[in-house]
This record gives structure tokens, sequence and C-alpha cells, in this order.
């Protein structure tokens, strides 16, 4: 029906028969071909329409008869095609009946055998437990939208009501209809498909390849989340999520996946330098893999969304920007590697607590331990919250940036805070090699200095911030490349050093064996030379 309310059509005036079969003139002008002046002869009597009428005389032609009353269903306001052939009087407008039950938008076919045309198809509330298909909206940019067109261009809406535990609506943005599946929660909720936005297009290319992890042993249990790596169910998620924060080394896991899939999984492999770890899915078919991003191009400023499972909520989704570019934080970790040996250590000279706790949604459990690992994060003011630990932080164009990992505190020891707007999240192309390196050896290597640290800053005598070295270790990378103890390293492959977490969050970061580029400062001078990197020993 059109949205023009109360606008009438053409009014159409009765004509007689002859008149009838006499030429139009023309729309385009001039006065049309010229009429013949000899009435015509009266034409054949058409036959009666329902309800009957007398004819007139011979000798004149019939008036227009009157045209029965139209059916039921029918509103004032244009003319209907009455099944005789006869217009309607003026004043009636084709109102299309009422759609049959279970009616779901397509064109249909009116009580009296009049298609309807395509632009007054009916849109109808679907029936609960029908699939149903929609007929395609006509798409609408927004601000922004400019990245995202050919996502939401085919956006289709699909019957069910919104709540967390019941039947949702989706949103498949890559054709133009969408079924619900047959148990478990659709990935997206859209109600409007003509106001559909960049944060949702981002969300439907994005959930589906997010999971909820749940972790238990006999003490301790807790939820996590998880990103998706391939079709066949390699996840990459927090090593302290399958740890339980390093209460156990056989926790039993469960994944639930975006449309309510429930499997098994197993370790294929931990990394406590940085906190990652795979894990497969067992049985698993058709997951959808995340796409990676470029972590290395990002600009502070730039969109982010995370999502994950806070509080076990699944499929969050959350919106920020980049906060802060290659920040580096010391957080405790339970399943720390052992770096007895003394080489890269690093001592920040500040015996404040660390605000820094894994965003882990625990229930019971976790050591405590004073252990300690320094990792480089991408910061981010998406909230984040405990349960988003190994969930997906992306760009603007839905491709993997991040693995969120922790959350800053306010004064709380326990890490079980809200979010203030402060998270952190392990840049993808740190991410990207070492879930190589697990997939493909079970483990992953990194980088090794060969040198003791601790910030400048806290050092005597020292006027400028960086990583003070004060011992190398003879036959390491640090001494070969004629690093010596006193010297300031201030860059390591272009990333600015402030203090001793930076260098060893950087340093850690790389893989063993790989050159690095180091600056440094001794006396007035500043050096930059190349390090063969050694091997961390975990």
């Amino acid at each position: 029906m059109s949205d023009n309310q109360g606008e009438r059509p053409e009014e159409q005036h009765p004509q007689t028969p002859a008149a009838a079969h006499e030429a139009a003139p023309s729309d385009a002008g001039g006065a049309g071909p010229a009429r013949t002046p000899d009435v015509p002869p009266v034409p054949p009597m058409p036959p009666a329409p329902q309800g009957g009428w007398t004819a007139p005389a011979a000798s004149a032609p019939p008036a227009a008869p009157a045209a029965p009353a139209p059916p039921a269903g029918y509103a004032p306001g244009a003319a209907y095609a009455h099944p005789q052939g006869y217009a309607a009087p003026t004043g009636h407008t084709a109102a299309q009946p009422a759609p049959a039950p279970g009616y779901a938008g397509q064109a249909y076919t009116g009580a009296f055998g009049q298609p309807t045309s395509s632009a007054d198809t009916h849109a109808t509330t679907p029936l609960e437990g029908a699939t149903l298909t929609a007929a395609e909206p006509e798409p609408k940019q927004k601000s922004g939208a400019g990245k995202v067109a050919a996502l939401i261009v085919a956006a289709a809406l699909v019957g069910g009501a919104a709540g967390l535990g019941g039947a949702y609506a989706g949103v498949n943005l890559f054709s133009t209809t969408a079924s619900a599946p047959a148990s478990g929660p659709v990935t997206v909720t859209v109600n409007d498909t003509d106001s559909v936005n960049q944060t949702a297009a981002i969300a439907a290319k994005v959930v589906p390849s997010v999971v909820t992890i749940y972790a238990s042993s006999d003490s301790s249990s807790g939820t996590g989340s998880g990103v998706v790596l391939s079709s066949d169910g390699y996840v990459v998620t927090n090593t302290h999520v399958v740890t339980l924060d390093g209460a156990t080394g056989s926790a039993a896991i469960t994944v639930t996946t975006s449309d309510g899939r429930v499997y098994d999984a197993t370790v294929v492999g931990t990394d406590p330098t940085y906190d990652l770890a795979v894990i497969k899915l067992t049985d698993a078919t058709d997951l959808t893999p995340i796409e990676f991003g470029d972590s290395s191009s990002l600009n502070v400023g730039d969109e982010t969304v995370a999502v994950g499972a806070p509080l076990g909520l699944s499929n969050t989704v959350t919106t920020g920007i980049v906060s802060a570019l290659n920040r580096s934080i010391e957080i405790q970790s339970s399943a720390a590697p052992d770096s007895s040996d003394g080489s890269d250590s690093g001592d920040t000279g500040d015996d404040s607590e660390t605000p820094f706790f894994f965003d882990f949604g625990q229930g019971t459990g976790g050591t405590g331990t004073s252990e300690t690992i320094k990792i480089a994060v991408i910061q981010t003011d998406a909230a984040i919250n405990p349960g988003n630990s190994g969930g997906a932080l992306v760009d603007s164009a839905g491709d993997l940036i991040g693995i969120n990992v922790a959350i800053a505190s306010a004064g709380s020891s326990s890490g079980q805070s809200g979010s203030i707007g402060v998270g952190f999240s392990i840049p993808s192309d740190i991410v990207q090699r070492i879930t190589d390196d697990i997939i493909a050896d079970g483990t992953a290597s990194h980088g090794l200095l060969g040198a003791s640290v601790q910030s400048a800053a806290y050092v005597d005598g020292v006027d400028i911030t960086g990583a003070y070295v004060a011992e190398v270790t003879e036959g390491g990378g640090a001494a070969n490349a004629g690093i010596q103890s006193g010297d300031i390293i201030t860059g390591f492959n272009g990333v600015p050093i402030t203090d001793a977490v930076d260098l060893t969050a950087q340093v850690r970061a790389a893989a063993a064996g790989s050159a690095a580029t180091v600056t440094y400062v001794r006396g007035d001078e500043s050096f930059t030379v190349d390090v063969t990197l050694g091997s961390l020993t975990q």
C-alpha cells in the first residue's frame, strides 16, 4: 500500500461506450488524432454485470452501469478492478485483503484473483516458530557506513523475540534471507534493517567467530572467551583461561559457539610467556574463522569493537577506540616461565602493587602467585570485563587486531571489578605468530636479549628514561652486538623504550633467532645496532 495516505488517484469520469472506442489525446503534446465527425454505430451490448440492469433503447448508447459495492476489505480512495471489467465508482481504494495465515512478505494473490503489485508487498508480524522470508529492505547509509555498505546492503530480518535465553532475531549480511537455527541463540539482534549501522555490521561479521569457554576442575571453575582460527575447530584463547589462573593443568573444557553448538575441547598448547593458548574443538566442522588484521598499522583513535562473554554473557559487543599503542604491562601469572637464569630480568624499581588483572570470569580457584609476565598490548576504552579474556578486539573492518587479556583496576586487588575503560589486548601480529607456532609444534619461541635490565628512572645519576643495562650475558645477543653494562636502551625495533617492562615485553614478542634493531645511549652518544636474539627457555 502506498505510504502517501490520503492521496487520491486521478478521477475517472464515466464515458459512453462510443467514447471509449475513440483514441485518447496524446500526453506528449498536440491535439492528438483527429476524430471523425460521424457518430459511430452503436456497439454490441455488453454482458450484464452482477446485480442486473435494464438496457436503454437501441437509439441511444447506454449509460454506464452502477458498479457493485467493492468487496469486504477494500477501503475508499482509488479505483479497483472488478471481476466484470467495470471501473469502480470514484472513491474506492484497492486496499489489499488481509494476507493468509503464515504469509511472510512475498507478493500474494488477492481474494478476487487480482495479483498484487510488488509495491504492495505486505510485511506482517512473523508467526512464532515459523521460518519466514522477509522482503529485502532498501538499504540506508548512515555516517561512517561507507566501509560496510557492501555488508549491510543485503541485510535481512529473521523472526523471533530478542532476549537472553530465548529466541533471537538475527541478521545475515551476505544473503537476502536468513533463518533461525534449530537451537541456541542467533548471533546478532536486528529489529530495523533500514537503520543497520557500522557497529551492527561489524558485530554480524565477528560474533560467529567468537566462542564462550567454560573450564572446570575439582576445585575451581570459570568462563572465558575464544576466537576461531579454523573451520575445523582450532581456537585461540588465554593460558589463564584454560589453566584457571594456574590452578590446574588439566581443566575440563567445554566450548559453546555463537549459534548454540556445544563441543568438548582439548589443549593443543599453551604459551605462558604471552598468556596465549590454542585449543581444539572435538569433531567441529563449518566454524567461521576470524580474519586477521594488521595491528602494526593501527593509529591511536581508531575504532575498536570488543566481542566476548563478559560475566558469562555470550555474544556481547562493546565499542571504543585505540587508547594507546605499544603499551607494556606487567601482570601476575601463575603460569610464568622460569626466569631463574637472570637473563633479561627486569626490575622496575617500583614496589607498588600492579593495577592490572586478567579479565577472567572465575568462580573459584587461582593461586595468587607473585610471578609476573611482561607483555606488549593495545590499550582500548571498549568495555572489557571478567570473562572477556581470550575474546576478540577488531577494527572498523571487523578484522582481528587483538586478543583481550587484561583490565586495569581502580584499587581492587581481586581483579573482579567492572570496566573502567582501561582494557588491554595482545596485538594480532603477535597472536598470529604464536598461534602458528603452537599449532605446528605445540609450543612457541620467544627472543632473549641476554641482559639484566632495570628502569633507568630509578638509577642514580641517569637523566633519561629507558632500560638501564645492569649486566650482559657473555655470548648473548646483547654482548655480541657490543652492548655493555651501563648502557641505556631507548628503542627496540622502532618502538620507544621507557623502562625495563617495555624492553622485556618487546623482546619476548619477537621470535627466537630473529634479528632486532636496538638503540641505546652511552654517555652523551646514541648508537643503533642489529642484535640476533637468543631463545628463551620456558
